[in-house]
This record gives structure tokens, C-alpha cells and sequence, in this order.
């Protein structure tokens, strides 16, 4: 995936967001904070504080958080 397509999921009102891998790994990004980028590597943190470097090239798709978080909070609401 291109660099640069991630990028802009940071800017303009950010959205949490699942990374998926070509291995089907996924890395969550609740918080712009959380991802870093290199020029060839996409670096993202964990809630331990554990850095994972992706290859971009590996990087499949990404998921919004935000309609899983909505669905959790409707089900413990009722």
C-alpha cells in the first residue's frame, strides 16, 4: 500500500483504524500517535508500548474503528 494513503488517514479529522497485513496480522492505530512512518518502513505502537516495522508492500488494507466501537457501544448501552 502506499505510504502516502496512510498518511492521509491521519489528517483531516482523524478516524481510529486497523492495519491488515498480507499474512492477515492486523495492527491497530487508535491514536495518530500510535504510527510513524519511514521511507521505507511503516512503524506502528502497540498499547504495551511495543514497536511493530511494516513494509508498506505488506500492507493490505485498512479498517475503520470507529463502526466496531459504535456496535460495541449500542450493545453494552441496551
Amino acid at each position: 500500500m502506499n505510504i502516502e494513503k496512510i498518511r492521509k488517514r491521519l489528517t483531516g479529522g482523524f478516524q481510529p483504524f486497523i492495519l491488515r497485513t498480507s499474512d492477515g496480522r492486523e495492527y491497530s492505530v487508535p491514536h495518530p500517535e500510535f504510527i510513524m512512518f519511514g521511507k521505507f518502513e511503516v512503524a506502528v505502537v502497540d498499547q504495551d508500548g511495543d514497536i511493530d516495522l511494516l513494509d508498506p508492500l505488506h500492507i493490505v488494507s485498512l479498517k475503520s474503528l470507529l463502526g466496531k466501537n459504535r456496535a460495541g457501544a449500542k450493545a453494552t448501552a441496551g
